[in-house]
């Protein structure tokens, strides 16, 4: 316990309960997770970068995505697989948790605004072919993506500067393997209310904002490909958004669980499993999930690799 007159100027992460042997086969598991992520989000990013056949808006926003994937998980999974491996309790700076939370907080609603962009971009390459090169012409699309890195990493500045004007002098202990607000909060002897309020109508206004324009692209998605009468046809529309569905509703569904909802303050188990799902989880799956759903990056692979074997080879 700390002085009621006092805040922490640091936290001590109490991480995963159980046994150190418990620890290590997480960090095990954690740490594959962790490698597999970050190769594939990489793979991914160069084999677009070098393969003309993957030069569209499309795969474009799939660069940043990729990236988005790869920060988030590295904001996390570092200090979470450090914590596996220490016996004790680890401790960060309240800067470091300050840096920390901000970005992990700005990288994914910089995702969320890039999810909205990329379903609005589906929906105009299935619903107005003809006019897609020009409506996503390369002006646009690195406006759209300039938009949401600047909208992500903006509206979280106010969010982290109220978490960190209360005081908390109830404990250091932080009940999570990262910088929660949730369990920050926990720890404030302020009324945290009001805070909490503003936070959700934040929440609401980022998650549910960015879901609205993918909401309404998809029913136009549908109804257009449920208008095409070859099943041939329909099949192939739909195989254009299926990655990008497939990954909204993982991310979208882990973080309406997290965030939107008025008590920030859950139960630290809940909280956990939940994290775990959006900042490890959802980007290993990332490169899975556009490369085994999306035959031009699976054919773009394959030739990356040939190239490679011949290159070896000589």
């Amino acid at each position: 316990m700390m002085s009621n007159h006092s805040s922490a100027t640091e936290f001590c992460l109490l991480g995963f309960p159980g046994s150190q042997e418990l620890h290590h086969i997480l960090f095990a598991i954690f740490f594959f997770f962790y490698s597999v992520t970050l190769m594939g989000n990489t793979v991914i990013i160069v084999v677009v970068c070098v393969d003309k056949r993957l030069q569209s808006p499309m795969y474009f926003f799939l660069i940043h995505l990729s990236t988005l994937e790869i920060l988030t998980t590295s904001i996390i999974a570092p200090v979470m697989l450090w914590g596996l491996l220490l016996p004790g309790m680890q401790t960060i700076s309240l800067a470091a948790c300050v840096a920390q939370l901000f970005l992990y907080l700005a990288v994914g609603t910089t995702e969320f605004a890039l999810l909205g962009a990329m379903a609005v971009d589906r929906y105009v390459a299935v619903c107005n072919p003809l006019r897609y090169d020009v409506i996503m012409n390369s002006h646009t699309c690195i406006w759209v993506v300039i938009t949401s890195w600047a909208f992500g990493f903006l509206s979280e500045i106010w969010p982290v500067y109220a978490t960190f004007q209360l005081t908390f002098c109830k404990s250091n202990l932080l009940d999570h393997f990262y910088c929660d607000r949730g369990q920050l909060l926990k720890l404030s002897c302020d009324d945290t209310l009001f805070t909490e309020f503003v936070l959700f109508l934040m929440a609401i206004f980022i998650i549910i904002g960015s879901l609205t324009p993918t909401v309404v692209s998809y029913t136009y998605i549908i109804s257009t490909i449920l208008k095409i009468p070859s099943t041939s046809g329909r099949r192939k529309a739909f195989s254009t958004c299926a990655s990008h569905f497939t990954f909204v509703v993982i991310g979208y569904g882990s973080c309406l669980f997290l965030y939107v909802k008025p008590k920030q303050t859950q139960a630290a188990e809940y909280n956990k499993i939940v994290s775990l799902l959006i900042s490890v989880l959802t980007p290993f799956l990332n490169p899975f999930i556009f490369t085994l759903r999306n035959e031009k990056v699976k054919e773009a692979l394959r030739d990356s690799v040939k190239r490679c074997c011949q290159l070896l080879n000589d």
